[in-house]
């Protein structure tokens, strides 16, 4: 079956994965860009944005496996923009613009499904209200064999997580502490029994932990 993943997902020293006051200018709210200023420079980010150069180390060796088999992305409302409640505006079509980075069917979890809408270079967005396991079987029929990536923000990946659905995490710890915000961790003590983490420290401060679900011999 289809593997669960999450990739180069940031979380603060004092475990917070966005910021307080998430907005359209200000997607990662007072944090700013200090949760992904790693990310920023690698030559994956480049790519993304049509450019060329960036780094090409530890930190880009790990970036760059974000897409690598992923047949499906499922991201929680917050993730697709900074609406909140009845959809306003049904012209809002992501942070992205009309090639949005995934190139794959994306599920947004959301208590006010509307219309998917599709966008350039394969991306569509399906806005579905369904549990974790729902969500997740349907993303699997979408994907068609390939894996299912995670793709935030923290509420989504905590109730994955909560639900035992997620087969690997590539968690990235910013030595920033932002005080306030969305935590990842909260009721998820002794999470770690359930995978093998390894983990590295790059030049640019972060610590990449790699977390892979144990399996039975």
């Amino acid at each position: 079956m289809s593997r669960v993943r999450v990739h180069n997902f940031a979380v603060s020293l004092d475990g917070y994965s966005t910021g307080e006051g998430q907005s359209l200018e200000a997607p990662f709210g007072h944090a700013g860009g200090r949760l992904m200023d790693w990310f920023f420079h690698t030559r994956t980010f480049r790519g993304m944005h049509g450019e060329d150069g960036g780094g090409t180390g530890v930190d880009e060796a790990l970036a760059g496996t974000w897409a690598d088999g992923i047949g499906a992305e499922i991201m929680g409302r917050n993730k697709f923009g900074p609406q909140r409640g009845p959809w306003e505006n049904h012209d809002w079509t992501g942070w992205w613009g009309p090639d949005p980075v995934f190139h794959t069917p994306v599920f947004v979890l959301t208590h006010h499904p509307r219309p998917s809408v599709e966008m350039e270079g394969g991306t569509t967005f399906h806005f579905i209200d369904a549990t974790p396991e729902e969500a997740l079987r349907q993303a699997r029929e979408a994907a068609n064999g390939l894996d299912v990536r995670i793709g935030g923000g923290p509420t989504t990946v905590r109730q994955f997580l909560a639900a035992d659905l997620i087969d690997r995490m590539h968690i990235v710890v910013v030595p920033i502490v932002l005080g306030r915000g969305e935590r990842l961790w909260d009721g998820l003590e002794g999470i770690e029994q359930r995978f093998r983490i390894e983990s590295v420290t790059t030049p640019s401060g972060v610590t990449h932990m790699i977390f892979e679900r144990n399996r039975e011999e």
